[in-house]
């Protein structure tokens, strides 16, 4: 029976696959759609206006401190600054593609090699992610009055953050699969002309 149950846990391995893509495309259009409301574009200010690879989307980065929204809360005077500093439109954007990659990675099946660039970009935004806990205070805990903050105390935002490592090698996994489905699918057009 120890056997038995070893041996049906051994051959998990594609249900945990299929369960990683699914997670994936899930995360990815829920996240990409939060991104047209205004609290969800709001709270990734501080990780883009410290990123020196993406504050240049926002025309004000270095003001955003003084115009912070807590969760849930709407401020006319700060929403309005977060208007003239390009929040709401990079944020759109951004959910833009994020919905794409997840239609990307969910077409598998139909368009492989779609599926795979999809995987691949997903794979790089999350090392770009993860690059957030280098470049954004607000992923530690603040030094106030417990003395535990800084490194390696992470944040609200910091657990957000670190969860990337898990989507990154999730995208592996996916792009692997759909990069094995893709060249099995070139051998059989291959082998029906030959």
């Amino acid at each position: 029976m120890k056997n038995s149950i070893i041996n049906t846990i051994a051959n998990l391995d594609q249900l945990g696959k299929n369960a990683i893509r699914f997670g994936i495309v899930i995360v990815f259009l829920w996240i990409g759609g939060l991104k047209f409301f205004t609290y969800e574009a709001d709270g990734v200010v501080p990780f883009v206006a410290n990123s020196p690879f993406m504050s240049f989307f926002y025309n004000h980065p270095a003001e955003y401190k003084s115009y912070m929204n807590k969760e849930g809360d709407l401020i006319p005077a700060n929403h309005q600054w977060h208007i003239a500093n390009n929040t709401y439109g990079f944020s759109a954007g951004l959910g833009v593609f994020l919905i794409t990659l997840a239609i990307l990675v969910s077409l598998h099946k139909v368009a492989p090699l779609a599926s795979i660039i999809g995987s691949a970009l997903i794979f790089l935004m999350s090392i770009g992610t993860l690059s957030f806990l280098v470049t954004t205070p607000e992923s530690w805990v603040p030094h106030l009055t417990d003395e535990q903050w800084g490194f390696p105390y992470l944040s609200g935002r910091g657990r957000l953050v670190i969860k990337d490592i898990v989507i990154l090698g999730g995208a592996l996994i996916t792009m692997s699969e759909s990069a094995k489905l893709y060249l099995k699918e070139k051998s059989s057009k291959t082998n029906l002309v030959s």
